[in-house]
């Protein structure tokens, strides 16, 4: 095809190429890009293959002859070229446009905005591994006859303290230090933030009758110094079992099985003499814990016989009946079973961590 903008690679060949020429040539191709016919998708792609192609483009044969323009006439040279590249994607985008709106209207679809960004696929949370710690432990002693016992995070002091044999001058109370919400009249005890969920063993007991077996699971506060293995805020399960002829034995053998349920039948277990106000005599259950550096000990519960004060506060004869109560934080378990070295890593809410879970 031959006519004012109808050239090829071919015709130019041996041909010295001038500025004057090649501006005559981008002038002719200009007349062309606004003439051109594009009202149909075929349309549009034969114009994009004349104009803008790769190999046998106008357009693109225009470029190549720069190379052989003085480097003086060159700059004024790219930008004519510039211009008319530019034209042509712009009459090509519009064309491409009014055609996929036809599309659309023969298809009787909604339009298409395509200045919106993708929609991404929804993720999928997972369960926190606390969450995951909780409903193991607690499917465990339900599996072994535990029934489930909740109740209020706020407490006053006596189910807290006193009636758990912590006397109001007691140096344990130290050790839960916490937050008070009221004070009492007297300034001594008041209202506060639970310091574990004994609790709820005291008001299971003065609301049923012998015998008891029973876990309380939930959040509990402490002033505690914050560091790789303790928190301020932590998460306890609690058991409790009250019958008749209920010995140390009985406690050792629940605590053992429930710990190779939990970790596994290889776990290696350490059972210590400890102090507890509201058992006598206690014991602390230490897991081992593999570390990089070596490896240690980490208590993960304390346990003991229920002080026969405890059991007299709830009207329980202390003569007839005997039981056991241990209690752990979820944290501490959750550790060692998932292999996290540090606990502030479970409350940072970091994304690439619990995508692991």
């Amino acid at each position: 095809m031959r006519g004012t903008e109808g050239f090829s690679g071919a015709d130019v060949m041996g041909e010295e190429v001038t500025l004057a020429s090649l501006l005559e040539r981008v002038k002719a191709l200009a007349q062309g890009v606004e003439s051109a016919r594009l009202q149909t998708a075929s349309e549009a792609e034969a114009f994009r293959v004349r104009y803008l192609g790769q190999r046998r483009g106008l357009v693109t044969h225009l470029f190549k002859q720069i190379p052989a323009l003085p480097p003086g006439e060159r700059r004024t040279a790219g930008i004519a070229l510039n211009g008319l590249r530019q034209k042509a994607k712009e009459r090509l985008e519009a064309a491409r446009k009014v055609a996929q709106q036809q599309r659309t209207a023969a298809s009787g679809e909604a339009p298409i905005d395509l200045t919106l960004p993708g929609r991404r696929q929804r993720e999928l949370g997972s369960v926190h591994p606390l969450t995951q710690a909780l409903r193991t432990i607690t499917s465990i002693f339900e599996g072994i006859g535990f029934s489930i016992a909740e109740g209020p995070e706020i407490e006053d002091d006596w189910h807290n303290f006193t009636a758990l044999n912590f006397g109001e001058d007691h140096p344990a109370r130290d050790m839960q230090d916490t937050l008070f919400l009221e004070a009492s009249e007297s300034g001594e005890g008041g209202i506060m933030l639970r310091t574990h969920t004994s609790p709820v063993q005291i008001r299971s007991m003065l609301a049923g009758q012998v015998p008891f077996r029973l876990i309380a699971p939930g959040r509990v506060y402490r002033n505690e110094s914050i560091t790789y293995k303790s928190y301020c805020l932590f998460h306890q399960v609690e058991g409790l079992v009250v019958d008749e002829g209920i010995t140390m034995a009985d406690l050792k053998h629940i605590l053992y099985t429930f710990a190779r349920a939990f970790f596994g039948s290889g776990v290696r277990l350490r059972f210590r003499p400890s102090y507890f106000p509201f058992t006598e005599p206690s014991a602390e259950l230490d897991v081992w814990w593999d570390l990089p550096s070596g490896g240690r000990w980490m208590e993960i519960l304390g346990s003991g016989m229920v002080h026969p004060n405890v059991l007299e506060a709830v009207s329980i004869d202390s003569e007839r009946y005997t039981g056991y109560a241990f209690g752990m934080g979820i944290e501490r378990p959750a550790m060692l079973l998932y292999g996290i070295d540090d606990i502030r890593i479970l409350y940072e809410n970091d994304v690439r961590f619990l995508s692991q879970f």
